[in-house]
């Protein structure tokens, strides 16, 4: 009855008003990123769409564990990497989630969240999506040709493979995975056996191992580049490979990318000649709880006009104890810009970041950001905004105190459980 009465009266429109923080934004735990109201015989669809808003969560996990595999390569690349050779950076971590998605929506979903940071990607449906979709055409998303193991094994023999690789790619930057039999033993016959068509070519071959020793596998796989292809020594000090390079793709995840990083750096070579694919562990392998992200109920107009804050504070556990009323977030120039949740009736309304991008409708003169808009937003705050940040205000920490202590007296009393 409730669908068909807003349909009568709003034309369709669901009848409540949602407020955001801008697409791209860096926050902080606690820091609220969009607000949802309605009013009257409506409330309730504030908790019906709760379960779609809510599912924003999974965007903005896997853009923050891209993000944060970016801050751990941009550390090794001040260290190890000449500034000529800075713009690999963007290419350094590929998405190879695709098939570790449930379904194509989901691919979509977090291969674009990916590409706020990178470049590189083989999901194709996100970079379609994005550039067609978000991006007004520009695209966003790069590849390079690469085998698989399949293309590997069915040739008579890996040089075989190595050497069709070459003659179709050779004068660009290709991927071949050298475990299908033998790592070790490819690094050590293939690339010489390959090297004189390779280097006649002038591409880069990126050397991919699948198994074994993470770190194991790609200090032999730069190696033997090495041994084969030879290296110069950047003005950093650091060993870079000509014309190849090593692409670690099996079992990435944030530690391991950052023991890799470590174990390159102290071997001597440059940041820039080693690359990530990332699948299962960038799409698939978090869930809502990897950042804690929930939606709860913090204010309420009764039938009776007396207006409640209030707050879940659950006995014994803290960390799941929510902030109180309607809300507010500043920029806060003493924090260089972090964005800070305060009480929104101690801010002037035009004044706070989270700003309506539905109001019972579409709302006059709001219109969504474009991608590269969005990723420029992100890059400017996380270069700007310091790695922690107090994201409540002392007003608001107050408040939320005087409503926990009121509503710790009703427990008291029983009045919080009606007896």
């Amino acid at each position: 009855a409730l669908f068909l009465q807003f349909i009568r009266e709003h034309g369709g429109y669901f009848p409540v008003r949602i407020e955001t923080l801008p697409e791209g934004s860096v926050v902080y735990p606690h820091t609220p990123v969009m607000q949802i109201s309605a009013e009257r015989e409506y409330a309730p669809l504030v908790t019906y769409l709760e379960t779609v808003l809510l599912m924003t969560w999974y965007p903005s996990t896997v853009a923050t564990r891209s993000r944060r595999a970016w801050a751990a390569l941009r550390r090794y690349y001040e260290l190890t990497v000449d500034d000529d050779a800075w713009w690999t950076l963007g290419s350094r971590l590929h998405d190879f989630g695709f098939r570790a998605c449930t379904c194509v929506e989901q691919s979509m979903l977090g291969g674009a969240a990916h590409l706020l940071t990178f470049d590189g990607t083989d999901t194709l449906s996100a970079a379609y999506h994005v550039q067609y979709q978000l991006n007004g055409g520009r695209p966003v998303g790069t590849s390079i040709p690469a085998t698989e193991h399949s293309v590997m094994t069915a040739f008579r023999s890996e040089r075989e493979a190595v050497l069709r690789l070459i003659d179709a790619y050779g004068d660009g930057v290709y991927a071949c995975v050298m475990d299908s039999y033998d790592y070790a033993r490819a690094l050590a016959a293939v690339l010489p056996a390959v090297a004189e068509k390779k280097l006649a070519k002038g591409g880069v071959l990126v050397v991919r191992p699948d198994s074994g020793d993470q770190v194991d596998a790609v200090l032999e796989g730069l190696r033997a580049a090495e041994r084969v292809f030879g290296s110069t020594t950047n003005a950093k000090g650091f060993r870079v490979i000509t014309g190849a390079s090593v692409i670690q793709g099996d079992g990435v995840t944030p530690a391991s990318l950052a023991r890799i990083l470590e174990a390159v750096h102290r071997a001597g070579f440059s940041a820039q000649c080693v690359a990530f694919g990332m699948g299962g562990e960038l799409l698939q392998k978090l869930n809502r709880d990897t950042m804690n992200m929930a939606v709860k109920l913090s204010s309420i107009t009764y039938a009776d006009g007396e207006t409640r804050d209030m707050m879940k504070f659950p006995k014994g556990e803290s960390s799941k104890m929510s902030l109180p009323g309607r809300f507010a977030v500043l920029a806060d120039p003493a924090q260089a810009g972090a964005p800070v949740a305060h009480r929104s009736c101690d801010v002037p309304a035009d004044a706070s970041l989270l700003q309506p991008v539905y109001d019972c409708g579409p709302v006059a003169g709001h219109a969504w950001d474009d991608f590269d808009a969005v990723r420029a937003r992100l890059a400017d705050q996380w270069a700007r905004l310091p790695l922690r940040a107090d994201a409540v205000s002392s007003g608001l920490l107050a408040y939320q105190k005087a409503i926990n202590d009121r509503q710790t007296q009703d427990v008291r009393e029983g009045t919080a459980f009606g007896v």
